[in-house]
């Protein structure tokens, strides 16, 4: 209470209701899985920042993580992963986290001068990030602007001019030497250029330059203005820095300069333009151009465990290695707003049921409030796709079958060498479902009977008596139905137990948890009496009355929809001696109408119903 010591009038804020909750989001996803470049997940336990971003289109991921293009370790297969954000954003998803994965992975290399990493001589150029997306090339321009003697002047030290000493068409490479208007010129042998008095008398030209960098599927960006200069905000190696400043740098930027401390202007201009070089003249500066290919996509990525997750042992791999599946996931921790979570293609590799087996892990984890989306390999039968889910039983996994059939972007007219469809697994377009289920309808409402909107057909027709087989031990069928399209044809999760039988019931409930969750922080450390109680209760109660009012509970009225319990019943003189505060809240779900009958039978025309 505040103190009243000096006597006057007092006006003070006050609260006459209970603090209200904010349903959370449930439409936001992640993937985790092997893309063309990127940042990869740091080590477990690393210094570096987590590298997800936030991505709200497909041009997002273009622009960091690459193309459709396949992946050096597997050529003739799609680049899974890609083309699941592609489908996740075409059918309605607008919110998508990516981590990449990679295992074996080498950054490209290029050696303009000198031997190692530790030859103060080095000029090299450098992929960021490793992996065969990082290859390309490197266009090197030189621009040359007029000099005048107030250009001399105000060019800083280490400046580069091409000048003629006598006036004539004899040009040669002078450099400046100090700081400051009466800064010296001079050759790189130390030969002087004395500037002229008159203004007029010097021909010459400035020297700075332009570097295009473009990437493996020919996208470009181009860095003007770059200087010669070690120290200026745009030398070389700051301007394509191994570390740039900014978020969306350290994201997209593909190449980087690692400049040598003895490096001087004239030694680095001469590294810039050696090989081929063309167009150099008096009044055309040279341009040259290199190509950065060494770069590697490495191995099919795998699952190795890593030590302080789950408590599990290293296997498969060293510890902390950066870049797993391992790593990724335990990073996504760091985002609340993540409820959807799948590795599109994992089933495709050698270590998918490892990779599976981490997927549940974290979901399962306490707090999590997410589901994740699993696919069944390819190529499987119903019998098979059966076996796969009789190994996983978690009410946070969801299992789908077939894999889905497209048309692929990458075929062309003429290349007979790209087929012109894909099989591409599940989950991507899942995921995107899922959200448009969401945005459109309720988190309450199963994600189901929704159409498949990129499908040519599916892998596999799955037909009725083969769905009956599916069906009840949880595996969800995507099927064609004649007159209705390509569907989602299943809603159960992959889960012995059957209160959480049903997808939507598992995520409404998550959505319930997580909402009630972030929305009663306040109460912690409150005094624990009937006041804290009764402020709890109408919270909860005034949260859940709106889900009944929105449709997503069961019951005629409020009071057969939910129930919401805080008081002495619900806590021993034990809990609150121990600073619990224990709230009973039972809610009606609504399940799906999974089967649909109709029963009908024969009258009689004169009988009186």
């Amino acid at each position: 209470m505040p103190e009243y010591l000096a006597p006057g009038v007092y006006v003070e804020e006050t609260s006459f209701r209970a603090k209200s909750i904010e349903g959370v989001g449930t439409s936001t996803s992640a993937f985790v899985g092997a893309t063309l470049r990127g940042p990869v997940a740091p080590a477990v336990g690393a210094t570096e920042a987590p590298v997800f971003e936030l991505l709200t289109s497909f041009n997002d991921f273009v622009r960091i993580f690459g193309g459709l293009e396949p992946l050096g370790f597997a050529p003739t297969q799609p680049n899974y992963l890609a083309h699941a954000v592609l489908n996740f954003f075409n059918e309605g998803g607008s919110r998508l986290y990516v981590a990449r994965v990679q295992s074996g992975a080498a950054p490209a290399l290029l050696a303009l001068r000198g031997a190692g990493p530790a030859d103060a001589e080095r000029v090299f150029v450098r992929s960021r990030f490793p992996g065969a997306g990082g290859n390309g090339r490197l266009i090197v321009r030189e621009i040359l602007t007029p000099a005048n003697l107030g250009a001399l002047g105000n060019a800083p030290a280490g400046a580069l001019l091409r000048a003629s000493t006598d006036g004539g068409g004899t040009f040669s490479l002078f450099g400046k030497q100090t700081a400051g208007p009466a800064g010296a010129w001079a050759a790189a042998d130390g030969t002087a250029f004395p500037l002229p008095a008159d203004p007029a008398a010097i021909v010459g030209n400035l020297l700075s330059l332009s570097l295009v960098v473009e990437d493996r599927a020919g996208e470009s960006e181009v860095f003007d203005e770059v200087s010669f200069v070690r120290g200026d905000p745009r030398y070389v190696s700051t301007a394509l820095a191994g570390n740039p400043r900014t978020r969306d740098e350290q994201m997209r930027q593909v190449f980087a300069f690692d400049i040598g401390d003895n490096v001087s202007a004239f030694e680095l201009r001469e590294a810039l333009f050696s090989g081929t070089r063309v167009n150099g003249g008096p009044t055309e500066g040279f341009t040259a151009v290199h190509t950065i290919g060494s770069g590697l996509d490495g191995i099919a990525p795998a699952a190795p465990h890593q030590a302080g997750i789950d408590g599990a042992a290293p296997t498969g791999g060293a510890p902390n290695q950066p870049g797993t599946y391992a790593a990724a996931l335990q990073h996504l921790l760091s985002l609340e707003d993540v409820s959807i979570v799948a590795a599109p293609g994992h089933s495709a590799y050698a270590d998918f049921q490892n990779i599976q087996g981490l997927l549940r892990s974290h979901v399962e984890r306490p707090r999590a409030y997410r589901i994740g989306v699993l696919d069944t390999p390819p190529n499987l039968t119903p019998s098979q796709a059966r076996l796969e889910r009789a190994r996983i039983d978690s009410s946070r996994l969801a299992l789908y079958y077939p894999w889905v059939t497209v048309s692929n972007p990458l075929a062309r007219p003429g290349r007979d060498d790209v087929p012109r469809e894909i099989n591409l697994p599940p989950s991507g377009f899942l995921c995107g479902i899922y959200a448009r289920n969401d945005t459109l309808q309720s988190v309450a409402k199963a994600p189901a009977n929704e159409v498949v909107n990129g499908a040519l057909r599916f892998e596999r027709d799955v037909n009725h008596a083969e769905n009956q087989l599916l069906n009840p031990v949880g595996v969800n069928c995507l099927r064609y139905l004649s007159g209705r399209g390509y569907r989602v044809w299943g809603a159960r999760t992959a889960s012995s137990d059957p209160e959480f039988k049903y997808v939507n019931v598992r995520r409404f409930f998550l959505y319930l948890e997580a909402s009630i969750d972030r929305g009663t922080q306040w109460a912690v450390f409150e005094n624990n009496g009937p006041r804290l109680w009764a402020n709890v209760r109408e919270t909860v109660e005034s949260f859940l009355y709106n889900e009944w009012v929105s449709g997503n509970l069961l019951g005629a009225t409020p009071k057969e929809a939910f129930f919401v319990r805080c008081d002495r019943s619900t806590m021993t003189q034990n809990d609150l001696d121990n600073g619990r505060l224990i709230c009973l809240v039972g809610v009606a779900a609504l399940k799906p109408a999974e089967f649909v009958i109709f029963r009908i039978g024969q009258k009689t025309a004169d009988e009186r119903t």
